[in-house]
């Protein structure tokens, strides 16, 4: 039997290793479940893909997400979605998935990458998926479309370990404003750790633009006792803050939810990142 060929219950299911534009790709199955896989990228998680169940969600920060957007808009209802960030197009086949009927555009600037994603883990539909692919870069993206013409913008972008700079300001963030429609909602995932200069630099960013805006992550992560993920909610409307954190308080990894006077204590003093700083700012 090859090294790379994975029995399962009579399916076989191959390992793929493959250069692409970002690094070395590896698609491999999740044994934990049948149809499920999982991307690297130069050895890191990337994504997780159920192509039996496309609304499972393995990462715990895409389940932050898709919590986000399952409380956020009425269930079942079609959404106009701009991903920054492709990978394996999980959040994309989530919501094609939930939501049927949903158009959505996905910015992801390693078309090596989407054309092996494509072959390997085809998305459900094919071309009627409602899922199109651009290859050109997030920013640009974002600021090339119509004004309030997304529901939903996501961005999940990242070149080794950190957020390209410039989807990181306040530019990038008011370009987000501009793109969604009254009441959308922007939601980011940021990874940090301790000293947490990034995480408390881009909520003081993306608060200078959305009146409304939470924080989720797990309580050692919001502590700064280990490196993690962030995500950050943003709208120009409430956001559905309670229900948030039942939802995130019942996930197998629960997250704490912080907004208000919470997040103020959180921020601290953060600067707001710009275009003209060209450098991810220090912090006290």
């Amino acid at each position: 039997m090859p090294d790379n060929l994975v029995r399962r219950r009579g399916a076989e299911r191959y390992a793929v290793h493959q250069e692409v534009r970002g690094g070395q790709a590896e698609l491999l199955p999740d044994l934990s479940r049948d149809g499920s896989w999982l991307l690297f990228i130069d050895g890191v998680p990337q994504s997780q893909v159920d192509l039996a169940d496309p609304g499972y969600l393995e990462f715990e920060y895409v389940r932050r997400i898709g919590h986000v957007i399952d409380l956020a808009f009425p269930e079942g209802e079609p959404l106009r979605a701009l991903h920054l960030g492709g990978g394996a197009l999980t959040l994309p086949r989530y919501v094609a998935s939930t939501r049927p009927g949903s158009r959505q555009l996905v910015a992801e600037i390693d078309d090596q990458l989407t054309a092996m994603v494509r072959e390997r883990l085809p998305l459900p539909g094919g071309k009627h998926s409602g899922i199109r692919v651009r290859a050109a870069d997030a920013r640009e993206t974002l600021e090339s479309v119509r004004p309030e013409s997304y529901d939903l913008i996501i961005s999940d972008v990242f070149a080794g370990a950190e957020t390209p700079f410039h989807l990181t300001t306040a530019g990038c963030a008011e370009a987000a404003a501009r793109a969604l429609a009254p009441g959308g909602i922007y939601a980011a995932n940021v990874a940090d750790g301790a000293p947490q200069k990034y995480i408390r630099a881009a909520v003081a960013t993306i608060r200078s633009v959305y009146k409304e805006i939470c924080v989720i992550a797990e309580p050692a992560v919001m502590r700064g006792r280990r490196l993690g993920n962030f995500v950050i909610a943003a709208s120009s409307r409430p956001l559905p803050a309670a229900g948030l954190r039942r939802a995130c308080a019942g996930d197998p990894f629960p997250a704490r939810v912080i907004e208000g006077g919470e997040l103020d204590r959180f921020t601290g003093s953060a600067p707001v990142i710009t275009d003209a700083d060209g450098t991810y700012p220090t912090t006290p």
